[in-house]
């Protein structure tokens, strides 16, 4: 089944979707591994990782493209890309589009704020006009070749001009051929209820730790009526939390012996790489001699 199939049904399934934030191949690979059925690029995730920069529009479209790429590469489960807002116009969002799908990716993100835009919990967001959006949601659907890429349309008009704009414009984006709707940064649970309820489209919220939109939980989510739940920055908030406590410690005490808990296990870190497959394509390709070269009387271990 193609990617984009899988993620539609999942987004028509009963449960809601959880879908956590990728922002490189490793983090998508102990989202499946974790059992996860899907995940989402995280633009903010990949800004910080591969620019050390915050998420405000300074990551191009190449370099988000690239590293998507790797994320999908990288795992079996369907990846919906951060397309931020097209990177330019309809005409940039129709190439962007064309770009991620020929990428594997199985749906795209597509939000309705100025170039350049920022991420949807930080201040000083603009949206640009409906009509504008609405023609590159149009735009969007006509440069998707397979039917069941997903276009999730978000809005981000909460911020500017409050939660009745957003639901108008996610109405306005669903009749305009979006898949789901996708509205950032709810700023309360009423709000959450009021898009849920008043936009006749499926609704995805994410949740943002230390964002402007209470965390509640998944379940609650779902008795709201959501379809889908990204967590963007959940890997990377706590990937960073947890490599600057070990490093203090490095720098403090000198060693790390007595912090082995902190750590995965190398053998499973190299397993959940795929070391095992090299192996085998190694037994299978290379000449004995140079197996045994390698690795001398474990060259044929299974």
């Amino acid at each position: 089944m193609r990617k984009t199939t899988q993620l539609k049904e999942l987004l028509n399934a009963k449960e809601i979707l959880i879908m956590p934030g990728a922002y490189d191949a490793l983090s998508a690979k102990l989202i499946e591994h974790t059992g996860f059925q899907a995940t989402q690029a995280t633009g903010y995730g990949i800004a910080a990782t591969i620019l050390g920069k915050p998420d405000i529009g300074i990551l191009s479209m190449g370099q988000m493209l690239e590293q998507t790429r790797n994320i999908i590469q990288s795992v079996n489960i369907p990846v919906m890309a951060d397309g931020d807002n097209g990177f330019g116009n309809a005409v940039n969002v129709y190439h962007t589009v064309q770009y991620f799908e020929q990428a594997g990716a199985a749906g795209i993100n597509l939000e309705d704020q100025v170039f350049p835009k920022r991420c949807g919990h930080l201040n000083g967001k603009q949206v640009i006009p409906e009509k504008e959006m609405i023609l590159k949601v149009k735009a969007a659907v006509e440069a998707k070749k397979d039917p069941d890429f997903i276009i999730n349309a978000r809005t981000d008009a909460i911020a500017q001009y409050g939660v009745e704009e957003a639901v108008k414009r996610g109405n306005a984006y669903a009749e305009a051929g979006a898949d789901i709707i996708f509205v950032d940064a709810p700023e309360s649970i009423d709000q959450i209820k009021y898009v849920i309820d008043h936009i006749n489209a499926p609704v995805s919220i994410n949740m943002t730790e230390g964002g402007k939109t209470p965390i509640i939980t998944v379940d609650e989510l779902e008795a709201l009526g959501a379809v889908r739940v990204s967590f963007p920055v959940t890997t990377v908030l706590s990937a960073a939390r947890a490599m600057k406590e070990t490093l203090l410690h490095l720098q403090e005490f000198r060693r790390t012996t007595d912090i082995k808990e902190k750590f995965m296990d190398f053998h499973d870190f190299t397993g959940l790489l795929g070391m095992e497959k090299i192996r085998e394509i190694e037994r299978k390709y290379l000449p004995e001699e140079i197996l045994l070269d390698k690795y001398g009387l474990e060259a044929n271990r299974k």
